[in-house]
């Protein structure tokens, strides 16, 4: 069973989407098996994380940041792909850095998540996007 969620942002952070995905999950017909979440684009991420401190996405954003700052930064000078903006090919390579996609076991009909977990999508990019993330729900 395969499905979409779209996801708009507002800048670079952590999007939480969990409820969407547990709404859905939820309404399937199946009560054991993996759902595949996957995002469609470069320059942002998926990621299973704490959701119980937003301190954690705050501290993931930063860190992040100082980790690969934009091109206009000096240690960035090296890099070729800048005609998209500053912050473009920084985005790209933290993309590079976390996952695209994401496999969470069902059980009992419900995502098998840890207490504090939670599904999120990582925005790398400054500017507003709505972004895709496709899912397959299998047995």
């Amino acid at each position: 069973m395969g499905h979409g969620f779209l996801i708009k942002t507002q800048g670079p952070g952590l999007y939480e989407f969990t409820t969407d995905v547990t709404n859905w999950v939820r309404d399937q017909p199946i009560e054991v098996g993996l759902l595949t979440l996957f995002v469609r684009h470069t320059s942002c991420s998926l990621l299973i994380q704490e959701n119980a401190d937003p301190e954690v996405q705050t501290d993931l954003q930063n860190f992040f940041h100082r980790l690969v700052p934009p091109t206009s930064d000096p240690s960035m000078s090296y890099l070729t792909h800048t005609y998209e903006g500053p912050d473009d090919m920084p985005a790209h390579i933290k993309a590079a850095m976390m996952p695209a996609s994401l496999s969470i076991p069902i059980q009992s009909g419900r995502l098998a998540l840890g207490t504090w977990q939670g599904i999120y999508l990582f925005e790398h990019r400054n500017a507003p996007h709505t972004r895709q993330v496709a899912a397959h729900l299998g047995p």
